[in-house]
């Protein structure tokens, strides 16, 4: 890839490599924009097939946790890490507090947090050479609950769009994934009475799944196709694809994964066969509304009525997408880009600091 041309066609701001040979630390930091406020993205650990894949990810997460912040009205910047690498071999205490290093040196322009493959005792390493880091233990912690929540009120908004009511009773809902996010998610889903179809890699979790929640179990490759009236994307990102597209069988995609769309065509797509996606930007900023929280003093009453907002945001995206006849992951980033402009004419006035 022609990473300059990559950079100039989104507007990133800086790529960062971190290489360390003793701890075999390979990180790829991705700052995309911070007119509103310092970059934050979580720190995943990923054994990429290529350097190239890993750089991609990093660059595609760091500029929706710009839209994921603006569109939660929050004033951060996007940026996101990846190290290289299988986490059960590679991750110890002085992998972690290396990239503190690292991380220490940008002087505040990004903060880190967990993310895949990534706990809050890996945060606690890192915390030991910078305080450029969020998600501690003792403050805002593991942010998955305010995720879930903030993705099971944006599915409440999706299907008061769709069927006009909130009520999910007797509602089909699909889930890929139940990991930490997926799993709450689904309690939800269950307590507000709909019927869960689950699938994931880990069967412990389809078995718990099933004697908790009451749930069907489905392989992996047969969630797509089950008729549900809203598929819940809530592991890995690009799983709405050419392939996926033509299988689904439903009303709504509303889930937690990040980037769901391989392709912004894709969001095309769903939208010409009647499918209403909630942009995941928007659904999934309940992790990202925790960190913030806990940068201004964590209040966890506080996180949980602003992700709890999640619902307005999604609703004010289906309105834009109708006003101006537009898909509605294009209706998110207008939404977002809208707010960045309107802050960036206040940061244009001068103060000194």
């Amino acid at each position: 890839m022609k990473i300059f041309d990559y950079l100039e066609k989104y507007d990133y701001e800086q790529l960062v490599f971190c290489q360390d040979r003793e701890t075999g630390l390979k990180a790829v930091i991705a700052i995309h924009d911070t007119t509103l406020g310092p970059a934050l993205g979580g720190l995943r650990i990923w054994d990429y097939e290529t350097e190239e894949e890993a750089i991609i990810d990093a660059l595609r997460l760091a500029r929706g946790m710009t839209y994921k912040s603006s569109a939660a009205g929050l004033n951060l910047g996007g940026g996101k890490t990846v190290i290289i690498g299988n986490p059960a071999e590679i991750k110890s205490e002085e992998l972690f507090r290396v990239f503190g290093r690292f991380l220490e040196g940008l002087g505040g322009r990004y903060i880190t947090a967990e993310d895949v493959n990534t706990t809050t005792k890996d945060m606690s390493y890192i915390n030991s050479e910078t305080d450029y880091v969020a998600g501690l233990e003792g403050k805002s912690g593991n942010p998955s609950p305010v995720t879930a929540f903030g993705v099971f009120r944006g599915i409440l908004a999706a299907a008061n769009e769709v069927w006009g009511s909130d009520d999910l009773t007797g509602k089909v809902v699909a889930v890929q994934g139940l990991g930490s996010v997926g799993y709450s998610v689904c309690e939800q889903l269950h307590e507000a009475g709909a019927k869960l179809y689950v699938t994931d890699i880990n069967k412990a979790r389809i078995k718990q799944a099933v004697e908790e929640l009451n749930a069907t179990p489905v392989d992996p490759d047969e969630i797509y196709k089950v008729e549900c009236d809203v598929f819940s994307p809530c592991a890995m990102g690009a799983i709405i694809n050419d392939f996926t597209i033509e299988q689904l069988n439903c009303k709504i995609v509303a889930g937690s994964a990040n980037n769901q769309l391989a392709e912004e065509r894709h969001g095309d797509m769903l939208r010409e066969k009647e499918i209403l996606y909630v942009p995941d930007f928007v659904i999934n900023s309940g992790g990202v509304i925790n960190v913030f929280e806990e940068l201004q003093g964590y209040n966890k009453e506080r996180a949980m009525n602003r992700a709890a907002a999640i619902y307005d945001a999604c609703m004010k995206v289906f309105e834009i997408s109708k006003r101006d006849d537009i898909p509605t992951y294009k209706a998110a980033e207008r939404m977002a880009e809208e707010r960045i402009k309107a802050i960036s004419k206040v940061n244009s006035i001068y103060l000194k600091k």
